[in-house]
């Protein structure tokens, strides 16, 4: 299958002036930072209007967000909110005549109700501690918010003392009897994030009831999980969520269950109890019928197939929807009709739609063009998020035949408007066993026919994960095509989007068909389109990527100019022991370091250190606790001792990720420069 879509000039024909249209120029990191962003989208119960919030930046960075109220019906654009700071989480009240959401107006994260007639928000909520995200019941007669408290605490009193307490401490140690110490990016102070249900009566509130008291989990699991992982019955009776049991074992399990537990507090029930795998997204029909949630069936595996799992809450009978159909959801929203679920899941290379019957298991594509999120369902239409690498993001609708696509916002349109893109298609090629495996290219912004340019080959970490038809606000393919580079991506064998076996593909196997795919794709790229100079090629990816940099090293170093290293693992030995989710490297390499030694090191890059020797720019984060820095440092130092050309570039303020926008510039400016030192004489 092949796309082709058009620099962003034709992708919103008609939707730009002649005036700002008249001299873009390529797409520069300066762009990227001051793109607005459009978040925190809701959709109200009675599918005719929608909220959102976007954050804007003006000339000097500084940034604002507000809330926005959209009619679905006349298209007209109210602004809500103008308040310093940014509105996050927003909710329809049951009769959508208001809006909750989450603010930090004087200093505490608390719930606010903002009348959509008129009026000034209101602060509804005066708790000691910060909401951090919250849930309405189907009748708005309730909340449960999630905030981090420290389990022995009988009340959040406790807690916000207990804090004090621990912030004029003068001693600094921290101390710690069973793993995670760690997560992410942050030391564990021994709090857990907990569930907390309240009554909405008009009424401040300032008593709630901990559903998860004295329990040492995380609910809803974080960082990357949110209240989508939490929900109330239909009846308002209980709270549905996902998490792990207390256990000594959570840093090398997968084991997270769904919980129902009363909207008063008690004993929690293990609805999952029979799957020793990770349960997630509980989803009701609005008539309380069903519930479906996602299941994956591997222990320990993070990048396991998800699968759509429907149950009868009358007859308690469960069964899987569509156990065919071999893509991986990432989200579930029931329809208005209680049986028929819309999700979304990775499709070779796009973020689709799709509609699945769940008495048949019928599954019908919708929308398969860029990366989809559902706002939501209404009787007659999907409201959802769209972007792809011409498109930061815009909210959609669409019949629910996935007919009549219709644009609901353009808040980037002046931005967009003054900036190049690159034209860009997907391509495929035989990779490893003679398989089909797919990718992308761009073409530079400035493209000339008949010239020749040199390569930025971009390589995904995960390994599960896919560079695909999305705008990314950290590793953005435009920006090399800005600056000059022809652009190629390779999903290689461990992608998703392409099955499970294709994702399975690469555990227990890091060096082996990843590497032919990219030689394999590389080469094929390079002979299809003859403006792509595959002598002048540098190669650069992040965390598995970067991995994949220092493996290139010893396992192809004739390939390409340069490499940019950015988080990449260099010894799996030490990198075990220091890492902080094990069950990650526990699965990937057949168990724990001493269990499977003999992997661990067939794959490992230090032991092919004698073959290097291209020049190489490293990058790490010092808060980066998934690949702690001295994985970066090492690397650094060994090239330095052996002479290869290398740069060391250290963010003391960064995880795994480059999250700062002055940051961001600076990583920008120092691979370019990198880049073009290498490729361009």
């Amino acid at each position: 299958m092949k796309k082709t879509a058009i620099i962003l000039a034709l992708a919103t024909a008609g939707l730009v002036s002649g005036a700002h249209a008249a001299a873009p120029e390529p797409f520069k990191v300066q762009h990227l930072v001051k793109m607005n962003k459009l978040h925190s989208s809701a959709l109200s119960n009675d599918g005719t209007k929608i909220v959102y919030a976007v954050k804007k930046f003006d000339d000097k960075g500084d940034a604002q967000s507000d809330l926005y109220l959209q009619s679905l019906t006349d298209g007209k654009v109210k602004r809500l909110t103008s308040a310093k700071g940014t509105e996050h989480s927003v909710a329809f009240s049951a009769d959508d005549k208001k809006i909750y959401f989450l603010a930090a107006r004087d200093g505490s994260s608390q719930l606010y109700e903002l009348a959509l007639d008129g009026g000034e928000a209101v602060k509804i909520s005066n708790l000691p501690l910060d909401v951090e995200g919250f849930k309405l019941s189907q009748d708005g007669a309730q909340v449960v918010m999630n905030m981090r408290v420290y389990p022995e605490c009988d009340t959040l009193k406790c807690t916000a003392d207990k804090r004090e307490q621990e912030a004029e401490r003068k001693s600094t140690g921290r101390e710690y009897k069973q793993l995670m110490v760690r997560h992410w990016d942050t030391w564990g102070d021994h709090s857990r994030s907990h569930l907390f249900v309240a009554k909405l009566d008009g009424k401040m509130i300032d008593t709630v009831v901990d559903v998860t008291k004295g329990l040492d989990t995380e609910t809803p699991p974080l960082p990357f999980s949110g209240m989508e992982e939490v929900t109330f019955t239909p009846d308002g009776k209980y709270v549905v969520y996902s998490a792990k049991a207390p256990s000594k074992s959570q840093a090398w399990e997968t084991n997270y269950d769904l919980w129902q537990v009363s909207v008063l507090g008690g004993e929690a029930k293990n609805l999952t109890d029979s799957n020793k795998a990770w349960d997630a997204q509980p989803t009701f029909s609005a008539d309380g019928r069903y519930l479906a949630y996602l299941a994956m069936s591997k222990p320990g595996f993070e990048a396991d197939r998800y699968r759509v799992m429907l149950r009868d809450t009358v007859t308690g009978q469960e069964k899987e929807v569509a156990p065919l159909w071999d893509r991986s959801p990432s989200s579930l929203t029931f329809g208005a009709d209680n049986r028929t679920l819309y999700v979304t899941a990775q499709d070779l290379g796009q973020v689709s739609i799709f509609e699945v019957n769940t008495q048949f298991g019928d599954v019908k594509t919708l929308h398969n063009d860029g990366s989809n999120s559902i706002l939501g369902v209404t009787g007659d239409k999907i409201v959802f998020n769209h972007k792809s690498l011409v498109e930061p993001g815009d909210l959609y609708t669409m019949s629910l035949d996935g007919q009549n696509v219709n644009r609901l916002t353009e808040v980037n349109k002046d931005n967009l408007a003054k900036i190049k893109f690159g034209e860009f298609e997907q391509f495929s090629f035989k990779g490893w066993n003679n398989e089909e495996v797919y990718g992308y290219w761009i073409k530079p912004a400035n493209y000339k026919q008949g010239k020749k340019y040199p390569v930025a080959f971009l390589v995904h970490g995960g390994p599960q994960g896919s560079f695909g038809n999305s705008f990314s606000s950290r590793w953005n393919a435009q920006l090399w095509a800005g600056a000059g580079y022809g652009v190629v991506m390779i999903d290689f064998h461990g992608s998703t989007g392409y099955g499970q076996a294709f994702t399975d593909s690469i555990s227990k196997d890091w060096g082996g068909k990843p590497l032919e795919d990219l030689q394999k794709g590389l080469a094929a790229v390079t002979a299809q389109q003859k403006w792509l100079d595959g002598d002048r090629a540098c190669a650069l990816g992040g965390s598995y990527g970067g991995y994949m940099m220092n493996w290139i090293q010893g396992n192809w170093n004739d390939g390409f100019k340069c490499l940019v290293n950015h988080a990449g693992l260099f010894d799996m030995r030490s990198m075990y022991y220091v890492t902080e989710e094990l069950w990650f490297p526990e699965y990937e390499f057949g168990g724990t370091y001493q269990d499977n030694k003999e992997l661990f090191e067939k794959f490992n890059p230090v032991n092919y250190v004698d073959n290097w020797q291209t020049p190489m720019l490293v990058i790490h984060g010092e808060k980066d606790f998934r690949v702690p820095y001295g994985q970066g440092l090492a690397a650094f130092s060994f090239m330095q001792r052996k002479g290869i050309p290398s740069e060391l570039l250290v963010y003391p303020d960064e995880n795994h990720w480059i999250l700062n926008p002055d940051n961001l510039e600076q990583w920008y400016a120092n691979v370019l420069g990198w880049m073009d030192r290498w490729t361009k004489k």
